[in-house]
C-alpha cells in the first residue's frame, strides 16, 4: 500500500525527490523527441529544462550520498498517497503543444509542492536550503510555460506551430475523414433511392441503404489503411486513417437511410431528401473551411456531383 507523505523520513524524501526529477527529465525529453520534427522551438526549450532537471537530480544525488552513503532507494510516485496519476506520453498518438504546456504546468506545480512540504519537514539545514532552491526553480518551470506563451505568440513562432498543427489535423485526421463522408453521403444515394422507387416500401429501401453504407464503410477504411503507410507522407498511422475513413463513410451513408425507418414511404422520402440537402451543405463548408476551397465552387461541385447521382437513383428506380 502507498505510505502517506508524512511517514517518510528525510533519506527517503531525498530518495523520492532524486526520483521525481529523473521521471520529469525522462517525460520532458520524451515532448522534445515528440515535437521535434514540428515545433523545433518548442523542443529546445523543453531540452533546456530537461538539463535543468538533470542539474536538479545531481544536486539531490550529492547531498543524499554526503549524508546517507552510496545506496539509494527506489521510490516512485505511486508508492507515497497524493501525488496525481498521469497517462504514459507513450500512449498519446496526437501530441499537441497545448496539451504540453498544460503538462509541464500541472508537473512543476506538483513538484514545487512537494518541495515546500519537504523543506518544511526536513531537520537538515543543507537539505531544507536545497529543498527550498528546487522549489524556487520549479516555479520559474511555471512561469517559463506561461512566457514560453507570451513570447510564442509576440513573435509569431505560435502562429507557425498552429498553421503547422493545422496542417497536420487535415492531412491526418480532414482528408481521410472528407474522403469516406463524400464517398458514404454521394455513392449511396443511387441505390437507396432506386431501391426506394423501385419497391415503393421504405424497409426495403433501409435494408439496401444500411448495407450499402457498411458495405462502403468498410471498403473505403481498407483502402484508406492499405494506400499509404504513412512513413514518407506524414499522413500518421494508417489504421487511424483507416478507422476515420471507414466510420465517416459509413456515417455519410446511413444518414440518408435512417428515414426510411418511417412507415409512410412518402414522408421517408420527403425526410431522406432534407437529410441529403444538409449533408451536401455539410461537406461543402468542410472542404471550404478545411481544404481552402472557395465556398461556392466547393457547393457547386459536390452539389452538381450528388444531384446526378440522385437523378441516377430516381431513374433507375423508376424504371
Amino acid at each position: 500500500m502507498p505510505k502517506s507523505f508524512y511517514e517518510l523520513g528525510e533519506k527517503e524524501i531525498l530518495a523520492l525527490a532524486i526520483s521525481l526529477e529523473e521521471e520529469d527529465g525522462r517525460i520532458y525529453a520524451e515532448f522534445a523527441e515528440r515535437l521535434r520534427p514540428t515545433y523545433p522551438k518548442t523542443a529546445q526549450t523543453l531540452d533546456a529544462m530537461r538539463e535543468e532537471e538533470s542539474g536538479h537530480r545531481q544536486n539531490l544525488t550529492a547531498i543524499y550520498r554526503e549524508r546517507f552513503g552510496d545506496y539509494i532507494p527506489l521510490l516512485r510516485r505511486h508508492d507515497v498517497k497524493g501525488f496525481v496519476n498521469r497517462k504514459p506520453i507513450w500512449l498519446n498518438r496526437i501530441l499537441t503543444v497545448d496539451q504540453v504546456r498544460k503538462e509541464i504546468g500541472s508537473m512543476e506545480q506538483e513538484t514545487r509542492r512537494f518541495y515546500e512540504i519537504a523543506a518544511q519537514k526536513s531537520t537538515s539545514v543543507p537539505v531544507r536550503q536545497l529543498l527550498d532552491d528546487l522549489a524556487q526553480d520549479e516555479t520559474k518551470h511555471v512561469e517559463l510555460a506561461e512566457e514560453l506563451e507570451k513570447k510564442q505568440v509576440e513573435s509569431g513562432e505560435r502562429k507557425g506551430e498552429d498553421i503547422a498543427a493545422r496542417r497536420t489535423f487535415v492531412l491526418r485526421v480532414v482528408q481521410p475523414g472528407l474522403a469516406g463522408l463524400m464517398d458514404g453521403s454521394v455513392s449511396t444515394l443511387a441505390p437507396v433511392f432506386a431501391a426506394a422507387f423501385a419497391t415503393k416500401n421504405s424497409w426495403d429501401a433501409f435494408l439496401v441503404g444500411l448495407a450499402a453504407s457498411i458495405g462502403a464503410g468498410i471498403s473505403m477504411g481498407f483502402a484508406e489503411a492499405l494506400s499509404d503507410d504513412g512513413v514518407l507522407s506524414g499522413r500518421g498511422q494508417p489504421w487511424l486513417r483507416g478507422a476515420v475513413c471507414g466510420a465517416m463513410t459509413t456515417l455519410g451513408g446511413v444518414g440518408h437511410t435512417l428515414p426510411f425507418l418511417i412507415p409512410s414511404f412518402y414522408y421517408a422520402t420527403i425526410v431522406a431528401v432534407v437529410v441529403v440537402a444538409i449533408e451536401l451543405c455539410v461537406i461543402s463548408w468542410i472542404r471550404h473551411h478545411y481544404m481552402d476551397t472557395p465556398l461556392l465552387a466547393a457547393v457547386f461541385q459536390v452539389v452538381l456531383g450528388g444531384v446526378l447521382v440522385f437523378i441516377t437513383g430516381i431513374l433507375i428506380g423508376s424504371a
